[in-house]
């Protein structure tokens, strides 16, 4: 049923609750392409203390952030092939929601996996969702999964 399954991860093992239900779907369907991805946005300091940073410092900081999340969705690949599951790293540079929604519109992906950080009230307000934001604007199925033991509330 799906042939290219999307993982967002943020390099949290709260996110990494979802690698159990990958595993099983991808081996339960026959899923053809698994894409592991994690975003990484421009270098963006409070108050706007980024712009005097020298830019050949701030290319080299945002490079560096590019090459953790390329080693880190490596790493997970690598432990998911181990499981009998090959899975492909994409990192993307920019706006994560917006970046993830166009690489599922220009890739083909039918279904994302991604786990929610459970918040809930005043917190998820104040800090949003960005799970809750992809369920919102993408335009395939997304599994959302909440880790063990979380509590349940509006």
């Amino acid at each position: 049923m799906y042939q290219h399954i999307l993982v967002p991860l943020d390099g949290s093992e709260l996110a990494e609750c979802v690698l159990p239900h990958v595993k099983s779907i991808a081996l339960g369907c026959a899923v053809v392409k698994i894409t592991l991805i994690r975003g990484v946005t421009p270098l963006h300091l409070r108050g706007g203390l980024e712009s005097h940073i020298a830019p050949e410092e701030r290319e080299r900081i945002e490079k560096q952030a590019m090459d953790n999340a390329r080693e880190y969705l490596e790493k997970i690949a690598a432990q998911l092939k181990d499981g009998g599951v090959a899975a492909v790293t994409e990192v993307i540079f920019g706006n994560i929601i917006d970046s993830i929604i166009d690489y599922v519109d220009k890739t083909g992906v039918d279904l994302i996996i991604i786990a929610t950080h459970g918040r809930s009230g005043a917190s998820r307000w104040v800090w949003g969702s960005v799970a809750d934001r992809i369920l919102r604007s993408a335009c395939v199925p997304v599994m959302m999964v909440r880790p063990a033991g979380c509590a349940p509330g509006i």
